[in-house]
């Protein structure tokens, strides 16, 4: 037998292997989200003395309005904790969602709260660049950074400040969706409580760093340590995951809460979650460019056909029987998945499950191209380059 043909053998092999043992790891990641999900999710917080509750301050940077901010904000007014602040940072004066702050601040009188503007222009990301000014006025040691379309449970804080342990030095949550109305809204939900929970969490417990910003409690004194100041984070898009490598490098631990970030805009649409999942599939790209071959593979129906290929090879399987298994079991659990996700107060019919999945599914390939094709990213008001390692460059305001 010829080199060539021995190789081409070994190769194909391999690739077989790979297919099995692929799916394997996928199925692994499966079951230790649904189980972790099932022990941790949606628990309530330990009662702590309130000697133990350390004072923090909220920073919410808004800018603009939508049909949900007034009430997303009023949430953060209703929190059940002893002594925090809240400071709502607003870039420009005129901006509407100054108005929307200064009523529920004369509603809510009793609440320390206060608005900060002007912001600060020290690097290429906007969200930083507002959240400096309130930073530098913050009165606590804790703080809290809370987008401004994530609506709070009266008891999300106390759940955050619990997970703050010795040489803990960041508290992030799951990201979620609130129950909204239409079938955008289901498609996001479906890929928040499936695909991005299941690593999410995967990542969490095998220590790779994984996290998003949306909702996030610090130690300023461990931050600062380990970055430098939020200033240090300016120079990056992803400033959410570069705090946490900073965090780790420097040794201090993160905890993951037991209630999500529950996403609650008020603007969305098929068309905004596809913009939105192809700019973090560019950022991703740009911080791990391996991202790009792995990343398909990790979606139901690309590893399904590696898997069924693999076992046609090595068993002589009926490929199509193989794979409708595959995506029958990945369906059923990524169902289960959900369900714990949304902690039995279920709003979805199977049907409209099975049909927002298939969705969102089938919408990968597209996202991924699209992220290939054009690897710049707009984004709030700039339009950014990305250079390989995260780092951003303002090239247009839009």
């Amino acid at each position: 037998m010829s080199w060539f043909l021995i190789c081409t053998s070994y190769t194909i092999n391999v690739f077989a292997v790979i297919g099995l043992g692929l799916d394997g790891f996928l199925l692994g990641m499966h079951i230790l989200a649904i189980v972790y999900a099932r022990i941790y999710m949606n628990k309530k917080p330990p009662e702590l003395m309130k000697t133990q509750l350390a004072g923090v301050s909220i920073l919410k940077p808004l800018k603009g309005v939508d049909p949900n901010l007034e009430d997303n904000l009023e949430t953060f007014f209703d929190v059940d904790y002893p002594e925090f602040e809240l400071i709502f940072c607003i870039q420009d004066l005129n901006d509407p969602a100054h108005e929307v702050v200064s009523r529920l601040m004369k509603k809510h009188s009793s609440i320390p709260a206060r608005i900060v503007t002007g912001g600060s222009k020290i690097g290429a990301n906007p969200k930083i660049n507002n959240l400096m000014p309130g930073y530098e006025v913050m009165k606590y040691n804790y703080f809290w950074i809370c987008d401004s379309g994530v609506r709070a449970l009266p008891l999300t804080l106390r759940d955050l400040v619990s997970k703050m342990e010795d040489k803990v030095g960041l508290v992030h949550a799951v990201p979620y969706t609130a129950n909204r109305k239409g079938f955008s809204s289901t498609v996001e939900k479906i890929y928040f409580s499936t695909h991005h929970t299941r690593i999410y969490i995967s990542a969490h417990v095998l220590s790779f760093i994984c996290m998003t910003g949306m909702s996030t409690l610090l130690r300023k004194d461990y931050f600062e340590d380990a970055t430098g100041g939020l200033d240090k984070l300016s120079q990056y898009i992803a400033e959410d995951y570069f705090m946490a490598k900073s965090l780790a490098d420097s040794g201090y631990k993160m905890k993951l809460a037991s209630y999500p970030a529950l996403q609650n805009s008020g603007k969305y649409g098929v068309q905004s979650f596809i913009d939105r999942m192809t700019r973090w599939t560019k950022l991703r790209i740009a911080m791990v460019p391996l991202a790009v071959l792995l990343e398909p593979l990790s979606e139901c129906f690309l590893s399904g056909l590696a898997f069924s290929w693999a076992c046609l090879y090595f068993f002589k399987w009926n490929m199509l029987v193989v794979f409708l298994y595959h995506v029958l079991v990945w369906f059923a659990l990524d169902y289960v998945l959900f369900r714990q996700l949304e902690n039995g107060h279920l709003q979805l019919s199977k049907c409209d499950f099975l049909f927002a999945w298939f969705v969102r599914e089938t919408l990968t390939p597209y996202i991924i191209f699209s992220a290939l094709w054009d690897p710049t990213i707009s984004w709030r008001t700039g339009k950014y380059r990305l250079r390989c390692g995260g780092k951003a460059e303002e090239v247009l305001a839009v």
